[in-house]
């Protein structure tokens, strides 16, 4: 084995290294590859008017395919995109856009990565939230929540509920279960690795 010393680049990813610890960073490569270098960033990172459906919601609803939604003839670009942030099937040209924009959004503010802090904090905070009849076709919510370790993020998910619920209340109650299973694994994992927890913050 050879030390090549401090890992700078790997996986297309910077890694920089300060006193809070070290940052992960890959918008640069990811802004090039879209190719929107001479785009303007966008202040948010979705458009809160669009809706990405699947190609039969479209059928059902519609008839036919909008051309905005037609099925990209070229994938590749898509799941390259796609591949860094969620995977997903049968991309159309709506699915495209939104990808870019969120590109665009990351643009505005490029030097921003994940921190895996240097501090010793012993303490996990959660937060959870559920986007309540988010899928414009089945109708089911979407749980999201993330849990940090101190000050570094260790797990996170977005991810659409398996059964639909009724009500907000309810979407937020099935949110905050997967969020405790998520965080009886983590506390359970970092015990067995010897490190002493605080009681964790839920919010």
């Amino acid at each position: 084995m050879k030390d090549l010393g401090e890992l700078k680049h790997f996986l297309r990813i910077e890694f920089a290294r300060s006193k809070q610890g070290i940052v992960m960073k890959y918008a640069p490569n990811l802004i090039s590859e879209a190719g929107l270098s001479a785009t303007k960033p966008t202040p948010t990172p979705m458009d809160t008017n669009v809706k990405l459906t699947t190609k039969e919601y479209d059928q059902y609803v519609t008839g036919g395919t909008p051309s905005n939604n037609e099925i990209l003839a070229d994938k590749g670009m898509y799941q390259r995109i796609i591949g860094k942030l969620l995977y997903l099937t049968q991309p159309k040209q709506s699915y495209m856009n939104a990808a870019l924009r969120i590109i665009r959004y990351i643009k505005g503010k490029p030097g921003q990565g994940l921190l895996m802090s240097s501090s010793k904090k012993d303490t996990l905070t959660t937060h959870c939230d559920a986007d309540w009849a988010a899928c414009a076709f089945s109708r089911k919510s979407i749980t999201c929540f993330i849990i940090k370790l101190g000050d570094s993020l260790v797990s996170w998910k977005s991810k659409k509920q398996s059964t639909v619920s009724r009500s907000s209340a309810e979407s937020e109650y099935m949110s905050l279960a997967s969020t405790v299973a998520e965080l009886t694994w983590l506390i359970g994992l970092i015990k067995d690795l010897g490190v002493q927890l605080q009681l964790p913050v839920t919010n």
